[in-house]
């Protein structure tokens, strides 16, 4: 079970954004949680213009977030504490402001441009070099003269443009070049020296690209991996490419070096789970998030064919399934499930849309993370589910940084819903996230009475149902386990744990409909208050439960 933390928003040491001593601080609270790792979300040097998914420096911490003695300082506590570290990897692109790109903008000639996708436009430089869009919105090129940080004439006169996927303050990187791959082995080297267990791997999918450019002018959805592109229309040239799988090849065998406990998960948007597949042969990544279960629709058909498939495309590799419901790139789940349709749901969701039964999402998220915790393989869990967080959903757009609100004019409201920082202490300023009572950005009223402080408190809080639910998962060996499809018929899942030594669990998730429990069973976890007394059992729609008989 692994955590993901985003350290902008996790806690405070000092002002209103989280940093790496804030994390330390809480080593306590997640270990009692019952995770095994923790996931940090990039804290290099960065300008932030992508909440540090534009790295600057890919060795040093930024000083918002602390220094490089303070991570390794996270390193060792968390060892301590029986929690590895995985760290996020940026890999398809840099920030502008990077060395290297720096670099290449000062000068035309300048050996670094091959270092990045810089093309000469068409029509003598006035078009972008192909047709290709941004995930973030707008053209995936801009101009060099376009930029204001100009060093001269020379400059201004500069006919090529720079391929950015993403925003234009993240150029993206030329895989094809052998000293791109040195310099990401030396940093994979670099972390691994000072104690990390692993790396996220950002965007694994994009890294490398069609060197002829051709055009494709779909759209490439975040997360799913779904495309707006006809049938007959060839593969996207800047996605999923097969030559990315020579990269973690070199990668893996970099990893081998310091033992067989150091993993690596893809964050890989494909919307084919045998393609997904690919990214854990055994001699690539250990982990592959598995969006296809966070893109499902709430429904009995949808979960059935998303566990059943990604179940067999990943044991006809030999390698886990790893599960996972929300991130910092998703609306949060408690939200995300109460909406009217459900599945990955909008970019953002702003008072003016259509808004969620909390309740009914609430019930639903606790649901599904009753049932991924009883799946077989890994599972990851982003800060704040814990407690049952929903999205702010009345940010004000001056507050805003995502830059999908900027680059789709405000169209889109972005991810900062799902990036308000955690309520610790229900009656302090900022609900305890920092020392000196700032946030970076506001936190909901809501999140008074859903604190950490206050639940902890609560025998029958979302927070002491997470801890016994990963508990019971530990004590089970439940990731382990095979699963077995009871009923493939009902309006509801259930499914049966087996492991030899220890006696069969059952598991079950309702939908729209209620179901009865046999006569006898004996509830391990439940997701909510189950109504009925000795003689019936009756679990209730938009619940889970695991019994044995």
């Amino acid at each position: 079970m692994i955590y993901q933390i985003y350290p902008r928003s996790f806690a405070s040491s000092s002002g209103p954004i989280g940093d790496l001593q804030g994390v330390i601080s809480r080593l306590g609270y997640l270990q009692d949680l019952g995770v095994d790792a923790l996931w940090l979300s990039p804290f290099y040097l960065s300008p932030q213009k992508d909440a540090g998914y534009d790295v600057a420096n890919y060795r040093q911490v930024d000083p918002m977030f602390g220094t490089n003695a303070d991570a390794e300082e996270l390193i060792a506590k968390a060892h301590d504490h029986g929690l590895k570290i995985i760290v996020d990897l940026v890999p398809n692109h840099t920030s502008d402001q990077h060395e290297w790109f720096q670099a290449a903008l000062a000068d035309p000639a300048a050996p670094e441009r091959d270092l990045y996708w810089f093309r000469d436009g068409k029509n003598d430089g006035e078009a972008p070099p192909n047709d290709w869009l941004s995930v973030f919105g707008g053209a995936a090129w801009t101009r060099v003269s376009e930029r204001s940080d100009a060093p001269g004439s020379a400059w201004k006169n500069d006919p090529q443009w720079y391929l950015n996927l993403f925003d234009s303050s993240q150029p993206d990187l030329n895989w094809d070049h052998p000293k791109v791959r040195g310099e990401f082995r030396d940093i994979l080297r670099f972390w691994l020296d000072r104690g990390v267990d692993g790396f996220r791997v950002d965007v694994a999918h994009g890294m490398v690209k069609d060197p002829e450019l051709p055009d494709w002018q779909f759209h490439y959805d975040m997360v799913s991996g779904a495309t707006d592109a006809p049938a007959d229309i060839p593969p996207p040239p800047q996605w999923n490419r097969p030559e990315v799988h020579d990269i973690y090849r070199e990668w893996r065998e970099v990893l081998d070096e310091y033992g067989d406990d150091r993993a690596m998960v893809a964050e890989a948007w494909v919307d084919d789970i045998e393609e997904l597949a690919k990214y854990v042969r055994h001699d690539e990544m250990h982990q592959a998030f598995n969006f296809d279960f966070l893109v499902a629709p709430f429904d009995v058909n949808s979960y059935r064919s998303t566990i059943r498939q990604s179940l067999a495309a990943m044991d006809a590799v030999g390698a886990p399934t790893t599960w996972v419901l929300s991130n910092h790139d998703v609306v949060r789940a408690v939200s995300r499930l109460g909406l009217s349709k459900t599945g990955k749901g909008p970019n953002g969701i702003r008072e003016e849309d259509e808004q969620p039964d909390i309740d009914r999402g609430f019930h639903r998220a606790l649901a599904a993370h009753v049932l991924q915790a009883a799946l077989p393989g890994s599972a990851y869990i982003y800060q704040g589910e814990e407690l049952g967080l929903p999205e702010h959903m009345a940010l004000p757009d001056h507050v805003r940084e995502d830059p999908a609100f900027f680059r789709t004019h405000g169209a889109e409201a972005g991810r900062d819903g799902c990036r308000v920082p955690l309520p610790w202490v229900s009656d302090e300023p900022s609900y305890g996230f920092s020392t000196t009572g700032e946030s970076w950005l506001p936190q909901p009223d809501s999140f008074g009475k859903l604190a950490a402080d206050q639940q902890q408190a609560e025998a029958n809080s979302t927070l002491n149902l997470y801890r016994h639910l990963f508990a019971e998962r530990r004590r089970l060996h439940m990731a382990r386990a095979a699963l077995y499809e009871v009923d493939d018929k009902a309006a509801y899942l259930h499914y049966v744990s087996r492991l030899t030594g220890r006696d069969d669990v059952h598991v079950i998730l309702t939908f729209e409909q209620a179901t009865e429990l046999p006569h006898g069973a004996h509830v391990l976890v439940q997701s909510r208050e189950f109504e009925g007394g000795n003689a019936v059992v009756t679990v209730p729609p938009n619940a889970a439960v695991w019994y044995t008989p």
